[in-house]
């Protein structure tokens, strides 16, 4: 229903107004059928608005207990609200009062029926006003198998994301579920895959899949050996045949762990000397494999070296810095960094981050860095 002079002016006269201090325009806003219920703005990036017109679709997921995000195919972005009366913001074709006093106008009431496609086309934001967060898929608990849809529609995270995140030794996809793999499992299977390499003298550059799930296939569930080429190995084709080149650094890294998880503390010189020998003959260890993994301790004497998994610290930025300090007092960049890395957003380097939560000083001419905080 479109609103008559009248009922303006009863409006003006109910909040006090005297309508001879007013500019003569009135705009009256309401939404049209499409659009009736609760309704809430959306403020988007260009990049998102463009997708939605472009036909694309944006999804929200998270649990009932979780925050939800705003989810494309590759980017998950934080959902926050935000109060606003500025009607200007999406009321198309709205002059301002200078554009109004510029013109001879008389006493006029404009009324605008809005939809769901004219709010799409009106509401932008720009680039710096969306916060990307990719959020950590273990923040969702996941018991021993998930199904595909259960998972796409509960899990805080783009379905890449999703993607990357079962890329992992730890999470496979079989039979139309989502399964955890225990660690002692993944390294049962990467034994079958390494003893086999051995046995028919193939190079670790040139595993061929078809031969491995036939051999291996009467051990273990062939979408486990495959999977578990994946997650060490990268697949190409060669003459119509699938193949895949095991990554020398991935399966020493998951060595070092089954060595360094069933020890407090481990002599570094004695861990590096049975680390060689427990990897493949012709891999060649190196402690810079272990970053993110494993912490060496040079101050003790002897040297030690113990698991610190980065994917066991905390997630928030303060809790995590917490955690680490109080492991040790003192820290170069070159032994946090891989503890701290995935917190850094886009345009944030380690650096910043170590600049906001931590404080430098000199010690033996090698930068080191404190908590800024007691650590209690």
């Amino acid at each position: 229903m479109e609103r008559t002079r009248a009922e303006v002016d009863a409006t003006l006269q109910t909040a006090k107004l005297d309508a001879a201090e007013l500019l003569p325009a009135a705009h009256c806003l309401r939404f049209g059928p499409a659009a009736a219920g609760d309704v809430c703005l959306l403020e988007l990036e260009p990049a998102l608005c463009g997708r939605l017109q472009a036909g694309r679709s944006l999804v929200i997921r998270g649990d009932k207990d979780e925050q939800a995000v705003l989810c494309s195919e590759d980017k998950t972005y934080d959902l926050k609200v935000a109060d606003t009366s500025n009607m200007l913001l999406f009321i198309p074709g709205c002059k301002i009062p200078e554009q109004l006093k510029m013109e001879e106008t008389h006493c006029n009431i404009i009324h605008t029926e809005y939809t769901t496609e004219d709010l799409l086309d009106q509401i932008q934001a720009s680039e710096e006003e969306i916060m990307t967060q990719l959020q950590v898929l273990n923040a969702c608990e996941i018991g021993g198998m998930l199904a595909v849809p259960l998972a796409i529609r509960c899990i805080s995270s783009s379905f890449t994301g999703i993607g990357k995140y079962t890329w992992t030794p730890s999470l496979c996809f079989a039979a139309g579920y989502w399964r955890i793999l225990e660690f002692d499992y993944e390294m049962k299977l990467l034994n079958h895959i390494t003893q086999l390499v051995d046995s028919e003298s193939w190079s670790f550059s040139k595993v061929p899949l078809n031969t491995c799930l036939q051999e291996l296939g009467p051990l273990e569930p062939e979408e486990m050996i495959e999977h578990c080429l994946k997650c060490y190995g990268k697949k190409y084709t060669e003459e119509g045949e699938a193949y895949f080149e095991l990554s020398a650094d991935k399966i020493c890294r998951a060595t070092a762990q089954m060595l360094l998880q069933n020890a407090v503390k481990f002599n570094l010189a004695e861990f590096q000397e049975v680390w060689q020998q427990s990897v493949p003959e012709g891999m060649t260890t190196r402690l810079d494999q272990l970053k993110g993994l494993a912490l060496v301790d040079r101050q003790s004497r002897p040297e030690i070296i113990f698991l610190l998994k980065a994917e066991d610290l905390p997630e928030g930025d303060q809790e995590r810095f917490n955690s680490l300090f109080s492991l040790r007092e003192k820290w170069t960049e070159e032994d946090i960094a891989p503890y701290i890395q995935d917190l850094c957003g886009e345009k944030q380097t380690i650096g910043a981050l170590l600049t906001k939560y931590a404080r430098s000083s000199m010690q033996n001419g090698v930068k080191v860095y404190n908590s800024r905080r007691p650590i209690s």
